[in-house]
Protein backbone atom coordinates (compact mmCIF):
# COMPACT_ATOMS: atom_id res chain seq x y z
CA UNK A 1 0.00 0.00 0.00
CA UNK A 2 1.23 3.44 -0.93
CA UNK A 3 0.18 7.07 -0.88
CA UNK A 4 1.06 8.93 -3.61
CA UNK A 5 -1.09 11.57 -3.10
CA UNK A 6 1.04 12.38 -0.26
CA UNK A 7 4.75 13.93 -0.42
CA UNK A 8 6.19 11.20 2.12
CA UNK A 9 8.43 8.83 1.30
CA UNK A 10 8.48 7.45 4.77
CA UNK A 11 5.52 5.03 5.07
CA UNK A 12 5.32 2.16 7.51
CA UNK A 13 2.60 -0.20 7.46
CA UNK A 14 1.17 -1.64 10.83
CA UNK A 15 -1.64 -1.98 12.97
CA UNK A 16 -2.42 0.29 15.80
CA UNK A 17 -1.22 -1.71 19.25
CA UNK A 18 -2.65 0.90 21.40
CA UNK A 19 -4.26 4.15 21.46
CA UNK A 20 -3.90 6.63 25.10
CA UNK A 21 -6.53 8.97 24.74
CA UNK A 22 -6.09 12.25 26.27
CA UNK A 23 -8.47 15.51 26.34
CA UNK A 24 -6.49 17.35 23.40
CA UNK A 25 -4.31 15.14 22.16
CA UNK A 26 -3.53 10.88 22.02
CA UNK A 27 -0.76 9.04 21.37
CA UNK A 28 -0.82 6.63 18.60
CA UNK A 29 1.68 3.42 18.68
CA UNK A 30 1.43 1.84 15.08
CA UNK A 31 3.68 -2.14 15.01
CA UNK A 32 4.89 -2.79 11.68
CA UNK A 33 5.38 -6.09 10.43
CA UNK A 34 9.16 -6.08 11.22
CA UNK A 35 7.84 -5.51 15.28
CA UNK A 36 9.00 -2.02 14.93
CA UNK A 37 7.16 0.60 16.87
CA UNK A 38 6.12 3.86 15.42
CA UNK A 39 4.57 6.47 18.01
CA UNK A 40 2.34 9.48 16.34
CA UNK A 41 0.88 11.85 18.58
CA UNK A 42 -2.15 13.31 17.11
CA UNK A 43 -5.51 15.37 18.08
CA UNK A 44 -7.89 13.08 19.98
CA UNK A 45 -10.57 14.66 17.68
CA UNK A 46 -8.40 13.33 14.45
CA UNK A 47 -7.90 9.47 16.01
CA UNK A 48 -11.65 9.85 16.58
CA UNK A 49 -12.65 10.29 12.74
CA UNK A 50 -9.89 8.21 11.28
CA UNK A 51 -11.60 5.35 13.56
CA UNK A 52 -8.53 4.60 15.30
CA UNK A 53 -9.10 1.66 17.07
CA UNK A 54 -6.53 -1.33 18.62
CA UNK A 55 -6.00 -4.03 15.43
CA UNK A 56 -6.96 -1.21 12.94
CA UNK A 57 -4.54 -1.41 9.61
CA UNK A 58 -2.89 2.23 9.19
CA UNK A 59 -0.02 3.60 7.42
CA UNK A 60 1.85 5.64 9.27
CA UNK A 61 3.24 8.40 6.99
CA UNK A 62 6.51 10.74 8.51
CA UNK A 63 8.16 13.51 7.52
CA UNK A 64 10.28 15.47 9.45
CA UNK A 65 13.16 18.05 8.81
CA UNK A 66 15.08 17.02 11.24
CA UNK A 67 16.20 13.68 13.40
CA UNK A 68 18.15 13.78 16.48
CA UNK A 69 20.52 10.89 17.73
CA UNK A 70 21.90 10.89 21.16
CA UNK A 71 24.44 7.90 22.70
CA UNK A 72 23.33 5.55 25.14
Amino acid sequence: MSISAINVRNQFRGRVKEVIEGPVVSEVDVLTPAGLIVTSVITTRSAKELGLVVGKEVVALVKSTEVSIATL
